[in-house]
């Protein structure tokens, strides 16, 4: 798999590749309406990131580093498409998000999931990722809050 920045070429991808992942297991929230659909003003023009993990050419994977605040970035909208799932891309992504994190002089990196989802969770755990209070998700599905310390 080779993984690569954002551009334009692979906007739709990145809403498609989400809205895959978000309807097999819950349902597409405003939120996350709002940075599908407006990825380059709400999270490349901001700060942010958006990569992809392309095979034989075809977008399979992606994942983003929302815009950091005060040393914190959020890692959202990471998703595998089902057929390359099982596979360890997923974790190959979320290497790479937080190797990219840490170079980009990020020293927290947060993510907000769901507790049925018990084979991302054991994969965040894997690499480092530590439950804490959730008080703040900004999703109806987000029942757990998650942080590594890079």
């Amino acid at each position: 798999m080779k993984i690569i920045e954002y551009s334009r070429a692979h906007r739709l991808s990145f809403k498609k590749l989400n809205e895959e992942w978000l309807e097999k297991y819950f349902n597409v929230e405003p939120y996350d309406s709002t940075l599908l659909k407006n990825c380059e003003s709400e999270i490349i023009n901001k700060g942010g990131y958006i990569f992809f993990g392309i095979i034989d050419n075809e977008v399979m994977g992606t994942y983003a580093l929302l815009p950091p605040v005060n040393g914190r970035t959020e890692l959202g909208k990471m998703a595998v498409t089902e057929s390359y799932q099982g596979k360890g891309y997923g974790q190959q992504l979320l290497k790479h998000a937080l190797s990219t994190a840490k170079s980009l002089g990020i020293k927290e990196i947060f993510l907000f999931s769901n507790r049925i989802l018990k084979n991302s969770i054991y994969i965040y755990k894997k690499f480092g990722f530590k439950e804490v209070e959730n008080v703040d998700s900004p999703y109806k599905r987000g029942n757990i809050k998650m942080l590594a310390k890079l």
